[in-house]
């Protein structure tokens, strides 16, 4: 067994590391004081980002994307967890699922995403489906040529700055094992669609800067020339998907928990009381012992779920563990990192606050630790007819 990164993971690790450090750390402070990310600085983020040839990495080669493996791009968001989330998403990574557009959809959306021309929004949850997304309400019915969608969307992450919007709405149900489920079909949706109408979210105490929308749809008809995939499929499209952002939150937290630690090492060993550093006491040590412990051991089954993506086989439980071992981790390490720091650590100050808020969601988006936990307990049990 391996465990070393190539030269040229090396290589991508220090150059995405440095971009965060010089082009995103510097504006941190006041992203998180205003809450907003100025439209100027998103776009400089997004050109030299292009620049630098890392745009839309995760997308294959013959589309125009780096062609990045599993691990590969693994080790990109963990980099990018590092910095804040308002301003890395301008690093560019648009939704993998645009791979299923076809035909003049490549041209109008898939393309022009990777290019870095436009940015996508993925419209999933709503105000009463959230884990059940079969059990979502906005809905679209055939007329003619068209679709007319009407229903509401919420949490939908960048759609304030999204030209336009994979909408995922019920088209029909059908009976299954567990009753009547709706049937899914996934929709492009430009902005500015008549009857689409992109409100104002909530204010959230995690990730300041990156915002969530409510999106509005009344009577609004869309070609069935816009329907990503076949009619009915979207749910199979969405899960594969939803894996795929699983393994990125997990690699993001073990990057934003590295950070912390990287800040916590230094202090312990240098803050001194009682005439001597506080890291002598077992108090401190130990807690140091215990962090880059569990994230390590995330790091590493981060990585090796991704491992697997590449090497053909199935990953769902791996990656549903890692997400939620990682999720989970992050926010014992920043609370831990706070207690070293004291009170200081509560304060404006220093960036740990910030750590330790933005911490709380990633156990709730992308899949709910408890929704991870039915995802590992079933693969393990259902070979055994339970």
């Amino acid at each position: 067994m391996h465990f070393g990164l190539s030269e040229e993971q090396e290589m991508i690790v220090e150059t995405v590391r440095a971009f965060v450090e010089t082009e995103i750390y510097p504006h941190e402070n006041e992203v998180e004081r205003s809450g907003i990310v100025p439209p100027e600085l998103g776009d400089e983020i997004r050109r030299k980002c292009i620049d630098l040839g890392f745009y839309a990495c995760n997308f294959p080669e013959e589309v125009g994307g780096a062609g990045l493996d599993h691990v590969t791009f693994t080790l990109v968001e963990r980099e990018l967890g590092r910095g804040s989330l308002g301003l890395t998403v301008f690093f560019g990574r648009p939704s993998g699922i645009l791979m299923a557009c076809e035909g003049e959809q490549r041209e109008r959306y898939l393309l022009p995403a990777v290019r870095g021309e436009k940015i996508d929004a993925l419209a999933i949850t709503e105000p009463d489906a959230g884990s059940d997304m079969r059990g979502m309400k906005c809905a679209a019915r055939r007329d003619g040529s068209d679709f007319v969608l009407n229903g509401t969307k919420h949490f939908i992450s960048h759609a304030d700055v999204a030209d336009f919007v994979i909408v995922f709405a019920a088209t029909g149900e059908e009976e299954t094992p567990k009753g009547i489920k709706k049937k899914i079909t996934a929709f492009l949706v430009d902005r500015g669609t008549p009857g689409f109408e992109i409100l104002g979210g909530y204010d959230s105490v995690s990730h300041r800067g990156y915002h969530n929308s409510t999106l509005s749809f009344t009577d609004c008809r869309i070609p069935a020339s816009q329907v990503l995939g076949e009619v009915h499929r979207g749910f199979e499209i969405a899960n594969q998907w939803l894996y795929g952002t699983r393994l990125t939150v997990a690699a993001t937290c073990v990057g934003r928990a590295r950070r912390v630690f990287d800040m916590t090492l230094p202090y312990a060993a240098e803050r001194k009381q009682f005439g001597k550093p506080i890291g002598a006491n077992q108090g401190v040590s130990f807690k140091l012992a215990d962090m880059i412990t569990e994230i390590d051991a995330a790091d590493w089954l981060t990585l090796a779920a991704a491992w697997r993506l590449d090497a053909g086989l199935s990953a769902d439980r791996q990656i549903a563990s890692a997400k939620l071992y990682a999720s989970e981790m992050l926010a014992r390490v920043t609370d831990e990192a706070i207690q070293i720091f004291g009170g200081m650590g509560l304060m404006d100050d220093l960036p740990l606050a910030r750590f330790w808020r933005d911490a709380r969601v990633e156990r709730i988006w992308d899949g709910t630790s408890e929704i991870q936990r039915h995802i590992i307990s079933r693969d393990l049990l259902r070979p055994l007819g339970a």
